[in-house]
């Protein structure tokens, strides 16, 4: 049994039909009372439930924390290290496997070039928080109470990411609907990205291989990165449209947060877009021979799947 704490997001999507390709039974945990996907079964329950996530967790082989809370410091704070210890309290119980997905922001603002063994050092609240959530589940398998492992990605785009990426929101919906497309910060900067049907296949080969767990890796993100204005390049060379490119400019993010919630939010973590953000995967590239979706080709069907996702809306 595979468990996914966390449905319906962008990594949650793109990973549960590889997983029924491989004809493994699936387990979600959802506030929704009814089946996500045909053929997996869904639990009707809460993440900040201790009894609802014991239930889910029950029975299960390798269970996925994939959760994406409200984009909020104080959500964070109070939710996220209640549902890291009710998951591993859970899976311990229940001797189930961890494979826990995180960001970079515990990184904090990265010099160089990110890799597994880049220390914590972060300077947003929301990186101090996930810095302790994961310093939590990294305590836990270093005195052995339990098997997992972290899988950490670079901001995401591709399908499934229509409202959480801000390559798939601001450039390419915007892009096909005739707007111009936004970048955040400064878009001569390079910025890498991890493509979510990679992220997706990573995991399933991460859970395959037993000696993947008590470590952490970096999830298969192309290289070398590209900036703003080259991705929007090839964004609209796929659309056939013109590279029209606004830059929203640190003080602009600013000001909107005066009145907008979610972009307040943003501005603590506006060093990712004004500096170089490099992501780096060789170790997991080499270990399991795996060459990324490059740059060209994962935003060309990220195109493909904007357009349809947008015909299907618009009918």
């Amino acid at each position: 049994m595979h468990t996914i704490l966390g449905s319906g997001g962008a990594i949650s999507n793109s990973l549960i039909p590889l997983l029924l390709l491989r004809q493994l039974r699936i387990r979600t945990l959802s506030r929704s009372k009814k089946n996500i996907v045909d053929k997996v079964e869904n639990i009707n329950g809460n993440l900040l439930k201790k009894e609802d996530v014991d239930a889910a967790v029950a029975g299960s082989d390798t269970v996925y924390l994939l959760a994406g809370l409200t984009y909020n410091s104080r959500i964070w704070e109070q939710e996220w290290p209640v549902i890291m210890n009710h998951t591993i309290e859970a899976c311990k119980k229940h001797n189930a496997k961890l494979i826990f997905f995180d960001n970079v922001y515990m990184y904090g603002h990265v010099k160089g070039i990110m890799t597994e063994d880049t220390p914590f050092s972060p300077v947003s609240k929301k990186g101090e928080i996930r810095a302790k959530i994961a310093g939590k589940l990294l305590a836990e398998m270093k005195a052995g109470n339990i098997t997992a492992l972290i899988a950490r990605s670079a901001d995401f785009y591709g399908p499934y990411a229509s409202k959480t990426s801000v390559i798939n929101m601001l450039m390419i919906s915007n892009l096909l609907t005739g707007k111009n497309a936004n970048w955040i910060g400064n878009a001569n900067k390079k910025h890498s990205l991890t493509y979510t049907l990679d992220a997706a296949r990573a995991l399933v080969l991460l859970s395959n291989d037993e000696n993947s767990f008590l470590q952490t890796w970096h999830l298969p993100t192309a290289s070398p990165a590209l900036t703003g204005q080259e991705l929007v390049q090839i964004a609209a060379s796929h659309i056939g449209t013109t590279p029209k490119l606004s830059v929203l400019s640190p003080l602009m993010i600013r000001m909107a947060g005066i009145f907008n919630r979610t972009i307040y939010e943003v501005k603590e973590l506006l060093y990712q877009n004004t500096e170089e953000y490099v992501f780096d995967s060789s170790r997991f590239e080499k270990t399991f021979q795996f060459q990324p979706t490059g740059y060209h080709e994962g935003i060309k069907e990220t195109v493909q799947f904007e357009k349809a996702r947008l015909m299907i809306e618009s009918s």
